[in-house]
């Protein structure tokens, strides 16, 4: 994906940052509306409420281990949100996507629903609530052009609100150059992985040590570790676990916990393969 400059424009028409907030690229017709749970009544009696949407709501569990999303369309967003209120526990936050022209139709709506939750999968970042996506549904070429220009400005607009559904943790690296590539060595452990922006990520294929040390084992850390592999993030392989898939951490120490089993220094004990380390590579040189 070609990355180009962009002006955002996020009202807030609550006044409160961390309320409602409306963001749009200026010279574009979509919007995505951030509705925190709680107000979803103030956010059903704004006019944008009335339109056909295409909708994602979105939780996360307290220690960020688990993050959930479910993705609906919608000609009556009321009813479905209001019913979603009542049935799924599961959601803190519903990003909901409009049209500002009120051009979205229902056919716009299916084909986003679905092309969507394949992104959602196929990024492996949320898991998702939805089930069976059902098959591609039939949409006429123009129209086709038409969702996938909405498609890229609403990922846009959602990774600037903070809920990058659609892209992959991992780097694969700027044009020409290689993603750098930490590594954590223990014994009966050898992770890679990455810096980013957003935290750092242990990559797919790493190994870690399965039995968590003594003086961890019913504190946080050790139940975080369970919960990792609970939900599949990682497996147990003989005396090891191996990540199923590139995983995101809050910090590069939460990811030397979960591969070393033990009270870890992330930024000391993630190093370049020359032996540098994170904190000498990230804070200390600039």
């Amino acid at each position: 994906m070609t990355l180009t400059p962009k002006t955002i424009q996020i009202y807030l028409p609550g006044g409160d940052p961390r309320g409602i907030r409306v963001a749009e690229v200026t010279t574009r017709i979509v919007q995505v509306i951030e509705v925190p749970r709680s107000l979803l009544p103030t956010f059903l009696a704004m006019p944008e409420s009335s339109q056909v949407a295409v909708y994602f709501l979105v939780g996360e569990s307290d220690d960020g281990t688990e993050r959930r999303v479910y993705v609906g369309q919608s000609g009556d967003l009321p009813t479905r949100l209001k019913d979603h209120n009542k049935a799924k526990p599961f959601w803190q936050r519903a990003l909901v996507m409009v049209s500002r022209t009120h051009n979205l139709t229902q056919t716009h709506a299916l084909f986003l629903e679905w092309h969507s939750l394949q992104a959602i999968r196929a990024a492996g970042r949320f898991l998702d609530e939805n089930g069976n996506s059902g098959s591609r549904p039939h949409t006429p070429p123009p129209m086709e052009a038409d969702c996938l220009e909405m498609f890229d400005t609403g990922r846009t607009l959602l990774a600037t609100l903070g809920f990058s559904l659609f892209d992959p943790v991992a780097s694969a690296g700027g044009a020409g150059q290689a993603a750098e590539v930490f590594v954590c060595e223990a014994t009966g452990a050898k992770g890679r992985g990455q810096y980013t922006e957003e935290g750092f990520v242990v990559l797919q294929g790493s190994v870690g040590r399965l039995q968590s040390v003594p003086s961890i084992q019913g504190t946080s850390a050790d139940n975080f570790r369970q919960r990792l592999l609970e939900l599949g993030v990682m497996r147990a392989e003989g005396d090891t676990v191996v990540f199923q898939s590139d995983h995101l951490f809050r910090s590069p120490s939460m990811a030397a916990v979960a591969l070393l089993g033990r009270t870890a220094n992330g930024w000391l004990e993630w190093k370049t393969p020359e032996g540098r380390t994170l904190d000498d590579v990230k804070r200390q040189s600039g």
